[in-house]
């Protein structure tokens, strides 16, 4: 990610180059998102719980056959006033078939990529804005966002610049539509 020689480095480029470099401690996840180096520590069990409930219910359910990750960093553009950025959602979803994640570095493109879940944690605002834009300016098709301070899960669509055209907000009990490829009701019962 050097500059030449002759260009300087902007300060968006050193940002990234060290954001790059960090060695976190184990367990603990490491994120630019929107020129903010977000460091967050490991989660909790219940965070845990929602997941598995979650990607049980996409991986029995699902119209397409899904491979599912809950490391995979992914780089997604930036807007005018910030650096590319690296998030990891706790969870990504792409079709089987895509085969993304096979040899990909720790950092990959979201291209293909069709839904990423996370689950509120330390920073349950970066969940609900700033990722939720970055997801959007990066083209992802769905976020799934399940909100535990609010007890809700909301499913945002039609990415658009920096946000989604569309969203659909439930309060944990009552089901979500998951439209292809996932095409399904996703119940939210066991999450309460």
């Amino acid at each position: 990610m050097t500059a030449m020689a002759h260009e300087p480095l902007t300060q968006e480029d050193v940002l990234l180059e060290g954001f790059l470099a960090l060695d976190t401690p184990e367990g603990f996840r490491a994120e630019l998102v929107e020129g903010e180096i977000v460091v967050t520590p490991p989660p909790d069990g219940d965070h845990e719980k929602y997941i598995s409930r979650i990607v049980r219910q996409v991986i029995r359910h699902s119209r397409t056959d899904m491979d599912v990750s809950g490391n995979k960093g992914l780089r997604l553009k930036s807007g005018d006033s910030c650096p590319k950025n690296h998030v990891v959602p706790d969870v990504t979803f792409a079709p089987m078939e895509a085969d993304l994640f096979g040899g990909a570095g720790s950092w990959m493109p979201c291209d293909g990529v069709a839904m990423v879940l996370e689950v509120t944690s330390t920073k349950p605002q970066a969940d609900r804005e700033a990722k939720r834009r970055c997801y959007a300016r990066g083209g992802v098709p769905l976020y799934l966002l399940l909100d535990r301070d609010t007890a809700q899960v909301t499913l945002f669509s039609q990415p658009e610049k920096d946000d989604y055209r569309e969203h659909c907000t439930r309060p944990f009990g009552k089901p979500l539509t998951l439209p292809a490829p996932f095409a399904f009701e996703l119940e939210t019962a066991d999450l309460l």
